[in-house]
């Protein structure tokens, strides 16, 4: 049997983003695209795209897709294959922990929100963990209709399109 892949080795893949010109009727994005072309990220290119969000600015999924639009050119980026590869960065970060990498060097992850601020209980350790990172650099985490979020997460946003920072 197989040994399965850990979330650094599909860091380390090697697979390149790649544009879709014609996106099919139904498939995700097809609505938001409008007749657009969709690109598909990859995970080392999601992870770096993370890795600009500084210490107290968080930025949600919808931000980091349209950064990698703008980066490629296109309407928009996938919204499925970007939150499975959110997903990837997130997990490699916390191996990367386990490790003993210092927090400094990791990819911030918990700066990552879902829509209207909310926190991801699909992350490692779910939101109790992505609260408590974020709490560590001041970031006020309250209950929003019983579900965790970051209220000013709008002011808190990146000034700058991630896709420009170095």
């Amino acid at each position: 049997m197989a040994k399965r892949k850990s979330a650094l080795d599909h860091l380390a893949s090697g697979r390149e983003p790649h544009i879709v010109p014609m996106i099919p009727p139904g498939a995700p994005g097809f609505r938001e695209a409008a007749g657009g072309a969709m690109v598909v990220s990859s995970p080392a290119e999601v992870d770096a795209l993370v890795r600009r969000l500084r210490r107290g600015e968080v930025a949600t999924l919808d931000v980091l897709r349209a950064a990698l639009a703008r980066r490629h050119g296109v309407a928009v980026a996938c919204p499925v294959s970007t939150a499975i590869f959110l997903n990837m960065a997130a997990r490699a970060a916390e191996e990367r922990r386990i490790m003993g990498v210092p927090e400094e060097d990791l990819t911030p992850w918990w700066r990552v929100l879902k829509k209207g601020g909310f926190l991801n209980p699909k992350f490692p350790g779910g939101t109790g963990a992505q609260q408590a990172l974020l709490e560590a650099e001041g970031v006020r985490v309250s209950p929003l209709r019983r579900q965790p979020a970051v209220f000013d997460f709008a002011q808190r946003a990146p000034v700058d399109p991630l896709e420009e920072r170095a």
